[in-house]
């Protein structure tokens, strides 16, 4: 007796099922997320809160310039080995998106510790806290767990993703907690954040090898061997897709570090608590992205330009849906829940927080286009929309600072992220066009040559 095989399941649901796996973690990562923030606040208080928030933001900030997207790069380019079972080819991606780890955890400490002593002035830190600053660097070297990250989400292991940020954040406000009950000072606080980010990585890094090590994939893997030979273009696209994502993540840690040097410390720690709590309700419609990845690379490998293009429609409807509900609850109850969360005295963050959580809404209306860039090995044209609009803030950022405060910041930032995805749509719309094209001429040379072969001349 046969049994029928199931029938395949849609790329929407299995993009929309890996993200709410990913979901159930981050609904966790959220709330205790806040918890120990709110447990940092209210022990510390405004300033020192700030001061924490600085260190956190310029180690953040280097540890993405420093990253390679070195996950884009495994699935981009180990999509197929993976899918054909050629080994040794997926070997040779997987070495490379190590190589590009290790070079980038070890650039970003260097430029993190060196940092800390040469710039804590201009960052407006107590002179007292520059060690701490610097031990607080070294952190840097784990805060992307980019090859484990990407190769769970090749395989559909999302429901391990899912308790990666949970982690952390657990671990953190563990740590807050003592510290808030013992009256420990500020350095106490950053050992604890400190210590949720290297709890991640290597909760990441242990599931990766045994996942790889159930799969057989790591018989014979060595760490010297080739890595981009065979593969033109790659070290082209981990440049562009590192530069791309270093702009987008590292300039919101540009944006605290400049608010705080000009507005100080109070208003920095304004600023990322709104975003925060921005972030917070954005989270569970860019879940979609992660998951939207292997989906597109998939698609990309065996030509489905016109499924990629029903994918993107159907999930920048359900994020617009998403993007309303989160504007609404932000202008109705946003200083309600800064005050209930954080404590009276930072109920004024709701006035910038709106605004964030506005960008984050037009944001998350038109996740799906760089992805699909990204997929059609068109990181450069998602990289140079990104280029033009973030210069064009941070050109406008210090005149808007000064003449409006954080509503000035705030109100740009709406500006950006909606010109963000004006260039995104338009760069996929071309780049959609020109693959069709391509397509189209491939067809016709195959038509071409079947036609020869049919009625050779003179038979």
């Amino acid at each position: 007796m046969t049994h029928a095989a199931p029938p395949p399941v849609s790329p929407l649901k299995k993009v929309l099922g890996n993200a709410g796996q990913l979901l159930s973690g981050r609904v966790v990562n959220a709330i205790v997320g806040l918890a120990y923030i709110a447990l940092t606040a209210r022990s510390l208080g405004k300033e020192l809160m700030g001061v924490v928030v600085l260190i956190n933001a310029f180690a953040q900030f280097l540890g993405e310039v420093a990253h390679f997207q070195s996950w884009q790069t495994l699935i981009t380019y180990g999509t197929a080995p993976a899918m054909d079972g050629d080994k040794p080819r997926f070997q040779q991606v997987l070495r490379l998106s190590l190589l590009l780890d290790l070079i980038s955890g070890v650039l970003g400490t260097a430029l993190g510790v060196a940092g800390a002593f040469l710039f804590w002035r201009q960052m407006q830190w107590p002179a007292d806290m520059t060690g701490y600053g610097a031990l607080y660097a070294l952190s840097i070297g784990v805060m992307t767990s980019a090859t484990g990250v990407g190769l769970l989400r090749l395989f559909d292991r999302f429901r391990f993703l899912a308790a990666q940020q949970a982690i952390s954040s657990l671990v953190r406000m563990v740590g807050c907690a003592v510290c808030a009950v013992t009256n420990a000072p500020i350095q106490w606080f950053l050992l604890a954040w400190a210590a949720g980010t290297f709890a991640s990585f290597f909760y990441i890094a242990v599931i990766a090898i045994w996942d790889l090590n159930k799969r057989g994939l790591l018989n014979g893997f060595t760490l010297m061997g080739p890595t981009s030979r065979g593969m033109p273009g790659v070290w082209r696209f981990a440049m562009a897709t590192n530069f791309s994502s270093t702009v987008d993540v590292g300039f919101t840690h540009v944006l605290t570090l400049v608010v705080g040097a000009m507005l100080g410390p109070v208003q920095a720690a304004y600023w990322r608590i709104g975003k925060q709590v921005a972030d917070g309700m954005a989270k569970p419609a860019r879940l979609m992205v992660p998951a939207m990845y292997p989906e597109l690379a998939k698609m990309r490998a065996t030509g489905g330009q016109q499924a990629m293009t029903k994918l993107a429609m159907q999930i920048g409807l359900i994020g617009g849906a998403a993007a309303g509900v989160l504007l609404l609850v932000s202008l109705a109850a946003g200083k309600w829940i800064l005050e209930i969360v954080m404590g009276e005295a930072f109920g004024d963050a709701s006035g910038v927080m709106n605004w964030q959580v506005a960008a984050a809404a037009i944001a998350i209306l038109s996740l799906p286009l760089e992805p699909m860039l990204v997929s059609m090995r068109a990181a450069g044209a998602a990289l140079a929309v990104r280029l033009v609009v973030v210069i064009a803030y941070l050109a406008a950022l210090a005149p808007l600072i000064n003449a409006f405060g954080l509503t000035g910041a705030g109100a740009a930032l709406v500006a950006s992220a909606l010109a963000m995805a004006v260039g995104m749509y338009f760069m996929a719309r071309h780049r959609l066009a020109r693959l069709a094209t391509e397509e189209g001429s491939a067809r016709t040379d195959k038509d071409d040559e079947r036609l020869s072969y049919d009625h050779p001349h003179g038979a």
